[in-house]
């Protein structure tokens, strides 16, 4: 039933500018993962991917809500009642206390992202070593923030497709940081040091 997601009195479908729109708003956090580390088109299709079949599914085709509805029968009156409802592009939406909760999470990472940007961008024609501000309390704040927000994604909005790719970028984004790390090894020597004193990611 949860599943379902809750849109006042109905399902969004076939809103495909509200996809397209958030589909664009949402790779936007891409731009400051590369600052640190050249962009790898494989790492960025799969986020391309998780987002694109996750809008699609919110606002186009709910294909998962579709699969539910036939092999699971939910009465409607037990769905989470909505504790927010709005208006946006002429579309309403409600949301349950786990899409609030979701919601914050994903504000949270946001807000993680922009700072970590700000801090690189302004750092970026020093070539040094970001130590200072978000980067004393984590090596890898921006992918914390970034997984922060998937994480509220499928949290608000589970769906067949997006459980399949949520672990997968987990694990990818994990992985990349790793990875990153021996970049930075070889480029910066103090990094072995701040590596010693500063947690991975949290």
């Amino acid at each position: 039933a949860y599943m379902t997601g809750t849109i006042i009195n109905g399902i969004i479908t076939d809103q495909w500018r509200i996809v397209l729109i958030s589909i664009i708003l949402f790779l936007l956090f891409l731009v400051p993962l590369s600052f640190r580390r050249k962009a790898k088109w494989a790492e960025y299709g799969l986020v391309a991917a998780f987002f694109v079949s996750l809008f699609v599914e919110m606002y186009g085709v709910p294909l998962t809500i579709l699969f539910a509805s036939k092999y699971f029968f939910t009465n409607p009156d037990a769905l989470p009642p909505n504790v927010v409802e709005f208006n946006w592009l002429g579309v309403g939406f409600g949301m349950d206390a786990a899409m609030v909760y979701a919601a914050f999470i994903m504000l949270a990472g946001s807000l993680v992202i922009a700072v970590c940007w700000v801090s690189l961008y302004r750092n970026s024609k020093k070539h040094e070593l970001v130590t200072t501000g978000i980067y004393a309390f984590s090596r890898h704040p921006q992918y914390v923030g970034f997984l922060m927000v998937i994480i509220g994604w499928f949290i608000g909005w589970p769906t067949i497709l997006t459980a399949i790719f949520t672990p997968i970028l987990v694990y990818k984004y994990i992985r990349v940081g790793y990875k990153e790390e021996k970049e930075m090894m070889k480029k910066f020597p103090e990094y072995a040091e701040y590596k010693q004193r500063v947690p991975f990611m949290i």
